[in-house]
């Protein structure tokens, strides 16, 4: 069975006293493999890039993933659109500066309660700028990998939806990202985890108390973390795990979430023999 990678998202560290260099270096020193960035490319001067990309360099912490949130792909305006797809665009550039395997893409909600616009053109739409974002990403070596949102208005908010929605774009390099307090919070069942079979392009993992949406560090929920982990590996996935801890209601804490989220989620690795 090959190893996974374990890495984390740096915003982890968003609203804490943890700063951007400081952030890179203390998730090596807690031992994480890897590393995501969360910085908006149009917030995110050269200079800022480029310490990134050289302070991941430096520690030997390769960059895997850059996460966007681009709810306007779901919009109707279509001076809304431009902008977002060219935001998406530049998140897909500068995962290529990078070097990351993906962009991490969330993409927005049904509106109206679907009695203006049609959920199904909703989807459509959104269906149609993921393609041409996939295609913008394909001569870049990079993938696009949709998030599971496990919220009741969410385009993506199950298993069945996710599969259909990257099978519908049709792409080779759009793929699935399997979250796996999302995949817990959207009652998705371990034997559902096999319709991911081959779709799975990342992955994210943290805890949750199984209600509501909670980012908690491995063992702090009630989320079956191992089970699910475990279907995951079964579908032949090979790469990284990374963990997502953002806005932790004790920031003074973070490194203390951090370094227990890293321990509690490479113990549920080395048991199914993923991780040394």
């Amino acid at each position: 069975m090959a190893s996974l990678e374990l890495g984390m998202i740096s915003s982890t560290w968003e609203g804490t006293h943890v700063g951007l260099e400081d952030g890179i270096r203390k998730a090596k020193e807690i031992g994480f493999d890897t590393y995501d960035i969360f910085n908006d490319p149009l917030e995110t001067d050269d200079a800022t890039r480029k310490l990134i990309k050289d302070t991941c360099a430096e520690v030997g912490m390769p960059i895997r993933s850059c996460v966007c949130v681009a709810f306007g792909i779901v919009d109707f305006n279509p001076s809304a659109v431009r902008f977002t797809l060219d935001r998406v665009k530049a998140y897909i550039d500068q995962a290529a500066y990078f070097g990351a395997r993906n962009v991490l893409l969330v993409i927005g909600e049904y509106y109206w309660d679907g009695e203006v616009i049609p959920r199904q053109m909703v989807w459509d739409m959104a269906k149609a700028r993921c393609q041409e974002l996939a295609e913008h990403a394909a001569p870049k070596n990079v993938e696009i990998v949709l998030e599971l949102e496990p919220f009741t208005e969410a385009l993506v908010n199950t298993v069945e939806n996710l599969v259909r929605f990257v099978k519908e774009v049709d792409r080779p390099n759009f793929r699935a990202n399997a979250d796996i307090s999302h995949l817990h919070l959207a009652g998705a069942t371990i034997e559902d985890v096999s319709q991911l079979t081959g779709l799975i392009g990342h992955i994210h993992l943290s805890d949750c108390d199984g209600k509501v949406h909670g980012d908690l560090p491995a063992g702090m929920g009630v989320t079956p973390i191992r089970e699910y982990l475990q279907a995951i590996v079964d579908t032949g996935y090979e790469g990284t795990v990374s963990i997502e801890i953002e806005y932790s209601p004790e920031p003074e804490k973070i490194v203390e979430w951090a370094t227990r989220a890293y321990e509690g989620t490479a113990a549920v690795m080395r048991d199914i023999g993923v991780r040394q």
